[in-house]
C-alpha cells in the first residue's frame, strides 16, 4: 500500500476482494468475465472505427485499460474500456491533428486523471449538476447515431468533417449513392438487435450474434458489402506491439482542451459507472482509487496504439448482472479478450461494417435518457435551459463548450435560487416581545452572499432613521461571502452616520468567523456581537441609557 498523503493511500479494491476469496466465488468471477469479455469484443471494434482508428486500437485498449481499470481502480465491479461518449471527441481529433496527437492527447488525458485522484478531487465530480450530464449524454447520443449513418446507407462520402453543419452537408449530398445491399445488411442486422434478447436467445449477447451470422452472412453468400477486412484488411493476430508516441511540440498546444475533455468525461463517466454499480451490489466505490486506476490505463494504452478509455455502464452493469462480484471478473474480461484475438482474429475480417454501425445505433438510443425531454417542462425554466442549451452546444459546437456553458448556467441558475430564498426582514415590535424604544429588530434568512449581499441594504433606509439601535439577528443565516460582509460594513457607516449603533447576535461559527477576519467586527466596534438576542437587547439599553 502506497501513501500520498495522511488522508490517502494507494489502495485498490483487489486488495480487499482477494482477503477470504472462496473457490464460489472464482467460478462466478471467471463465467462473468468471459461473457463481458465476448460482449465487449464487438463494441471494442465498433467504437474504433467510429473514432476513425483501426478496431485493433479498441480491442488493444479494452484489453489493456480493461486490466488496469479492474486491478487497479476503486469499485469491485467497474468493466472499463472504449465507450461511446469518446467517439465524437476522439473522431474530431484524429480528423484535425492525426491519430498520432490522439495517443499524445490521450497521454496527457491519462496524466490529468491520475493527478486529480492523487489530489484527491474525486469528490468534485458529485457537483456537475444533472441536467449537464443528461445534456451532454444525449448530445453525444444523437452524434453517434448521426456518425453511422454512413456505414448504414453504405455512402460514398469519403471521411466525414468532424463540424456538425459539414456532416449534414456531406451525408445529404452522398444520399443518392445509398448501396442497397449494405442497407439490407445494415437493416436486418438492427431488426436482429431489437428482437434478439426478448424472443430468441437470451445466453448469447445480441451484438455477438450479429457480428457471427453478419460475418456468415457475408463469406458464405460473398455479399456485396464493405468488411473489416475490405476497409482495414482485418485485424492483426498478434499481441499488442509497444510503440512510444510521437511527440510533436508543433499541436501540443491545440491539444490541451480535448485532453481535458477527454480527462473530465472519462471521470464523469467512470464515476458514475462507479456509482450504479454501488446500487447494484450494495457496495461504495473509492472515487480517487478509481480516477488513479483510469489515469495509469490511459497513460499506458497510447504506447500499444490504444484509445481513451473509462468505466463502461453496460459492460459493468453486464459483470454484475452475469454474477462478477469482484476485480478478478474485469481481469478474466480482458484475458477474454486477448485470447479470441489470438485464436479467431482472421474471422474477423469477413464482418460487415454494416453490422457494427446498427450496433452503434442501438448503443447510441440506449444511452440517451430521451425521457427527461418529456418530463422537462415540470421541472423549472433553468434546469430546462441548462440541459437543452448543453444538448444543443454538444451537437452542434462541441462538448467541451458545452459542458463549460452547461455548468455555467446552472451555476447562475444556482445563484438566482439562492439570492431568491435569502431574506433581511424587520421584526415588528408585536412580534419581537418588549422592545426598548429606539431599537429595531431585523432578522435575516439563507445566504448572505454576492448574489443577495444587496438585501441588507434595508437596515439603513428611511424607515430606521430614528431608531438609536439596529440589531441584526444572524440565526437564521446558513453563509456568508466577503461581498455580504463588504456591504455589511457600508451599511454599518451610513449607520454611524445618523448616530445609529449597529449590533449582530446568534452568528453561527463560519459567519463569525468571516466577520472576524474581514475585519467587519473591529469596524462594528467592541461587544457588538452577541451570542443571543437577549445579549444584545440588553447592550442596545446599555447603549440607548449612554446616549
Amino acid at each position: 500500500m502506497i501513501r500520498f498523503s495522511q488522508h490517502f493511500a494507494f489502495h485498490p479494491k483487489l486488495i480487499d476482494s482477494l482477503k477470504g476469496y472462496k473457490r464460489e466465488t472464482l467460478i462466478a468471477d471467471v463465467l462473468a468475465g468471459i461473457t463481458v469479455g465476448i460482449v465487449a469484443l464487438p463494441l471494442a471494434m465498433a467504437f474504433a472505427i467510429a473514432s476513425g482508428c483501426k478496431p485493433e486500437a479498441g480491442i488493444f485498449t479494452a484489453i489493456i485499460a480493461g486490466f488496469i481499470i479492474s486491478a487497479l481502480g476503486g469499485s469491485r465491479v467497474q468493466i472499463g474500456g472504449p465507450t461511446g461518449a469518446f467517439i465524437v471527441i476522439v473522431y474530431g481529433i484524429v480528423a484535425n491533428y492525426g491519430l498520432a496527437n490522439l495517443l499524445i492527447c490521450t497521454f496527457m488525458a491519462g496524466c490529468m486523471l491520475l493527478a486529480m485522484g492523487m489530489l484527491r478531487l474525486g469528490v468534485l465530480i458529485k457537483f456537475i449538476p444533472v441536467p449537464v450530464i443528461i445534456g451532454f449524454t444525449n448530445g453525444i447520443a444523437v452524434l453517434i447515431f448521426l456518425s453511422q449513418i454512413k456505414d448504414f446507407l453504405g455512402l460514398q462520402t469519403g471521411p466525414l468533417p468532424a463540424e456538425f453543419f459539414a456532416q449534414i452537408k456531406a451525408l445529404g449530398g452522398a444520399l443518392y449513392t445509398t448501396d442497397l445491399p449494405t442497407l439490407a445488411t445494415a437493416t436486418a442486422s438492427l431488426f436482429l438487435l431489437m428482437v434478439w434478447p426478448a424472443a430468441l436467445n437470451k445466453k448469447i449477447p445480441a451484438p455477438v450474434a450479429v457480428l457471427i451470422l453478419g460475418g456468415l452472412a457475408a463469406a458464405f453468400l460473398n455479399l456485396p458489402v464493405e468488411t473489416i477486412g475490405s476497409r482495414f484488411g482485418g485485424i492483426p493476430q498478434t499481441l499488442p506491439q509497444f510503440s512510444a508516441p510521437d511527440l510533436s511540440l508543433e499541436h501540443l498546444r491545440h491539444l490541451i482542451v480535448p485532453a481535458v475533455t477527454i480527462a473530465l468525461l472519462g471521470a464523469i463517466e467512470s464515476l458514475l459507472c462507479a456509482v450504479v454499480a454501488d446500487g447494484m451490489i450494495k457496495d461504495k466505490h473509492d472515487a480517487n482509487q478509481e480516477l488513479i486506476a483510469q489515469g495509469i490505463a490511459n497513460i499506458v494504452v497510447p504506447f500499444f496504439g490504444g484509445i481513451p478509455a473509462t468505466g463502461a455502464i453496460a459492460r459493468t452493469s453486464t459483470n454484475i448482472r452475469n454474477g462478477g462480484r469482484t476485480p478478478v471478473a474485469g481481469m478474466v474480461h480482458a484475458v477474454t479478450l486477448l485470447i479470441v484475438i489470438l485464436v479467431a482474429a482472421p474471422l474477423a475480417k469477413h464482418i460487415p461494417l454494416a453490422c457494427l454501425s446498427a450496433i452503434l445505433m442501438v448503443v447510441a438510443l440506449h444511452m440517451g435518457d430521451w425521457s427527461q425531454f418529456k418530463t422537462m417542462t415540470r421541472f423549472s425554466k433553468g434546469r430546462m435551459g441548462t440541459l437543452l442549451s448543453t444538448f444543443i452546444l454538444t451537437v452542434v459546437f462541441d462538448l467541451t463548450i458545452a459542458v463549460e456553458v452547461g455548468i455555467l448556467s446552472a451555476a447562475l441558475v444556482l445563484v438566482r435560487r439562492l439570492a431568491q430564498v435569502t431574506l433581511v426582514t424587520r421584526v415588528r415590535h408585536e412580534e419581537a416581545g418588549d422592545l426598548p424604544d429606539g431599537v429595531s429588530l431585523y432578522e435575516s434568512r439563507g445566504a448572505l452572499f454576492f448574489g443577495a449581499a444587496d438585501t441588507l441594504e434595508i437596515l439603513s433606509r428611511a424607515q430606521i432613521e430614528a431608531q438609536r439601535v439596529v440589531i441584526l439577528d444572524l440565526e437564521h443565516v446558513i453563509y456568508m461571502d466577503s461581498t455580504a460582509a463588504s456591504t455589511l460594513e457600508t451599511v454599518l457607516f451610513d449607520l454611524y452616520a445618523r448616530g445609529t449603533t449597529l449590533l449582530a447576535c446568534n452568528a453561527h461559527q463560519q459567519p463569525a468567523s468571516l466577520m472576524r477576519r474581514s475585519g467587519l467586527l473591529d469596524a462594528m466596534g467592541p461587544h457588538s456581537l452577541h451570542s443571543s438576542l437577549a445579549a444584545a437587547l440588553a447592550r442596545a439599553q446599555e447603549i440607548i441609557a449612554a446616549k
